[in-house]
């Protein structure tokens, strides 16, 4: 397939630079225009795409080089792009840097170069001046075929912008173009967002930040000049990556403050192969829906929720009932926290040994390749999946059913794996490998063919 997509790449010369600021507020002054505006996120981060359909109201999907082949990596951004007027593609870290110290592996700059993207570079003018143009040299000289083609200031003040931008047109011409800038804006300030926790009024508040934002990229930032760059990206070639119809299941997916991280493509990914996403709530409902099929518990934020979850005890024992009868599952990090005996101390479903406990800091963190030690609900033994971790909290019976192997080599075991349960910390994404999907969705329609009869044990 040929598709044509205005896109861009915002990316950065590293975290903590502004490209998120500098992103949002383009998306909220490209919505606030009333275009039809598609939002990406480069890497495996659930959180950022959270906040760009929850709070910008823009579509939002993952890009990720390590978890995607280049054709899939085209195709999601494709599909996603369908029906918007441009879409805005957020860098992870700073541009270059990826999987090793020694390679862009996995990058931003990776996801521009496979899919033929112009970037715009956020670049912090913060503290400097004639200085801002060793770093974009810099930027555009250590690989070729880079594809920046603009940069912006943030931090920058209005009176040294226009010296700034002169400079950067004389020095490099036509390899890239200042398209503006951003002042420091504290009352603007991201932080850290926890998209599962926020109340209504904190959305507000947030929505209010972003308007604030927006206004000042239509005084500072030129929008008209990041628009023709996204227009004059050639278009999207890649093949369809197609999960096949089948009969139709119903899967519970929780969806609550508890739990709130799933990756949007893998939910239409069940959908595309016939599947109803029936949604409900650890912490709010007594039990869980009637005649499931399957079962997603995603990772989310339980540990702080852990009196209202414990508390809910006609739904812990639905789930563990259900999963005892044999309900394929997958339980993704704080999902797989939930059916564990307890999370600090407080009883969870307790269908899985093991106790969950603050480590401290982040544990196992990065991406993996798992690889299946026996064969389970999602593939066969010895076939594998790409994978990410993140999350502080640790289990003192973490599974043992997959192997995680990180690009350094270092290995560990892993998650809960029998015929009709995935269960541990790992979390990974179905287009990394559709068989995965694939073999769930058919534990799911085998489950709906057993519903006359009793259903099957699942031993654990």
């Amino acid at each position: 397939m040929k598709a044509p997509v205005p896109r861009i790449v915002i990316a950065g010369t590293n975290s903590g630079c502004g490209k998120t600021s500098v992103t949002c507020a383009v998306l909220q002054a490209m919505v606030n225009r009333g275009m039809r505006v598609g939002a990406f996120k480069c890497g495996p981060d659930y959180i950022d795409p959270m906040f760009h359909s929850r709070i910008i109201g823009a579509k939002s999907a993952n890009l990720d080089g390590y978890f995607f082949s280049d054709n899939t990596l085209r195709y999601l951004l494709a599909r996603n792009a369908v029906g918007c007027d441009v879409s805005v593609l957020e860098g992870v870290m700073g541009y270059y840097d990826g999987l090793t110290l020694d390679s862009p592996r996995a990058s931003t700059y990776e996801t521009a170069v496979v899919t033929v993207s112009p970037v715009v570079l956020v670049v912090s003018a913060a503290g400097a001046a004639l200085s801002v143009l060793a770093v974009i040299q810099g930027f555009l000289d250590l690989y070729p075929g880079n594809r920046i083609r603009g940069v912006i200031l943030n931090r920058c003040s209005p009176m040294t912008y226009p010296g700034l931008a002169k400079a950067i047109r004389q020095r490099f011409g036509d390899r890239i173009r200042p398209l503006g800038f951003l002042p420091n804006l504290p009352e603007c300030t991201l932080g850290s967002r926890h998209l599962g926790l926020i109340t209504a009024q904190e959305v507000e508040n947030w929505k209010q930040i972003m308007a604030s934002l927006a206004a000042q990229a239509e005084k500072s930032l030129d929008l008209a000049g990041i628009l023709a760059l996204a227009e004059a990206a050639e278009p999207i070639t890649c093949r369809e990556v197609l999960f096949p119809r089948q009969e139709p299941v119903r899967i519970g997916v929780a969806q609550d403050r508890a739990f709130c991280f799933y990756y949007g493509d893998n939910l239409e990914a069940l959908r595309e192969m016939g599947a109803e996403i029936v949604e409900f709530s650890p912490l709010e409902d007594s039990a869980l829906p009637d005649n499931l099929d399957g079962l997603y518990l995603g990772g989310g934020y339980p540990e702080l929720y852990t009196d209202q979850l414990s508390g809910n005890l006609s739904m812990r024992r639905s789930v563990g009932n259900a999963l005892a009868d044999g309900l394929p599952c997958i339980a993704e990090c704080g999902g797989f926290m939930y059916l564990t005996q307890s999370i600090a101390g407080k009883p969870m479903v307790g269908f899985l040994p093991g106790d969950c406990y603050d480590n401290g800091k982040l544990t196992r963190f990065g991406y993996v390749t798992l690889t299946a030690r026996e064969d389970n609900l999602l593939c066969k033994a010895g076939q594998s999946i790409a994978g990410h971790e993140f999350h502080r909290w640790d289990c003192t019976q973490p599974g043992s059913g997959f192997t995680a192997e990180k690009a350094s080599g270092k290995q560990w075991k892993c998650a809960v794996a029998t015929s009709c349960l995935y269960a541990g910390f790992p979390h990974f994404h179905f287009y990394a490998n559709p068989d995965f999907a694939r073999n769930f969705y058919d534990a799911c329609r085998k489950e709906r063919m057993r519903h006359a009869g009793n259903r099957q044990t699942c031993g654990h």
